[in-house]
């Protein structure tokens, strides 16, 4: 018996295709690259030379015991730092800045909110209000500061006129350290109302208007709409006037230096480090202590507010 055998076709064996080299850069790349770095390098050079050079040279003079405009300087490690935070005035600097910075920023943010719900309805003239609102924070903060000084004169002021002619008495908005805080937070706050406004304004247009429509279908009224569906909706835009606008309060200069030129209750760190440099102390590594200590606080809020608050931002 004979066992018939059928040839199998054999498997071809079928040649992997070799990988291709890298293609090395194309004329094309080479230019976008070199393009990218003509526009890059300026701008990282600049920012390299006027940001972290001084923020550097900062860091070091504040570690020296140096009387500005002297020729030399004594080293004394943390020593400035110790001076301040052991210093009476640590704690009173601190809060008025931490005050200011609070006022500031909650009442530019409310307030703003208020006007960008006005400015946002459809009646004749908001186009101007628009402008007009926006307007005082695009002006100099010096010319600002002369305008309310003006004002709040208690001499030959404005409001101190307003006040002789009801029978009352100008308070003395100047030399008293509480109320001359209250005079610059009330000028801050106007001169920045406008920015608050305009980007609120601008979130509140791009709201999706189908989604308030159908709110207002099931029998939401205005109130309920703004409160459950607008507010969340609006978190993006209040992250970031909440970052943008309490690092321009914790920087907050020009007005306090116009307004109270002394600094008599309206002593920021900021203000604080001037003084210190250029008032009547000269103490320039003290008052670059002061700007590092500055540094690390607007640092430490930034980091903080990226990290935990954006979690917690609603994004459409």
């Amino acid at each position: 018996m004979t066992r018939q055998l059928t040839d199998r076709p054999r498997a071809v064996a079928v040649a992997k295709p070799a990988p291709a080299p890298r293609a090395r850069w194309s004329a094309r790349t080479r230019r976008d690259f070199f393009v990218f770095l003509a526009l890059a390098l300026p701008n990282l050079l600049l920012i390299a030379v006027f940001t972290y050079l001084p923020l550097f040279n900062n860091i070091y003079y504040s570690t020296l015991d140096w009387t500005l405009g002297s020729a030399s300087a004594t080293v004394v490690g943390f020593e400035n730092y110790v001076t301040f935070f052991t210093s009476s005035d640590a704690t009173k600097v601190l809060g008025t800045t931490a005050f200011f910075t609070l006022v500031t920023v909650g009442g530019s943010m409310v307030l703003g909110l208020l006007v960008a719900l006005a400015l946002n309805s459809r009646i004749r003239g908001t186009t101007f209000a628009r402008s007009a609102v926006f307007a005082p924070y695009v002006l100099s903060g010096v010319g600002v500061g002369l305008v309310w000084l003006f004002i709040f004169d208690p001499g030959y002021g404005v409001l101190a006129w307003l006040l002789r002619g009801i029978g009352q008495q100008s308070p003395q908005w100047i030399n008293d350290p509480q109320l001359s805080l209250v005079m610059v937070i009330t000028v801050y706050v106007w001169k920045n109302l406008g920015y608050c406004a305009v980007v609120y304004l601008a979130g509140l247009q791009s709201l999706p208007q189908d989604v308030m429509e159908a709110a207002s279908l099931d029998g939401a009224n205005g109130f309920r709409r703004f409160v459950s569906m607008a507010l969340p909706l609006l978190s993006p835009t209040t992250f970031f006037l909440l970052i943008t606008t309490m690092l321009s309060s914790l920087q907050a200069f020009d007005l306090i230096r116009i307004m109270t030129p002394l600094g008599n209750g309206t002593s920021t760190l900021i203000y604080e480090a001037y003084l210190q440099a250029f008032g009547a102390f000269n103490r320039a590594g003290y008052s670059a202590a002061i700007s590092v200590i500055l540094f690390a606080i607007l640092l430490i809020i930034t980091v903080l507010q990226l990290r935990f608050v954006e979690r917690k931002v609603h994004y459409s």
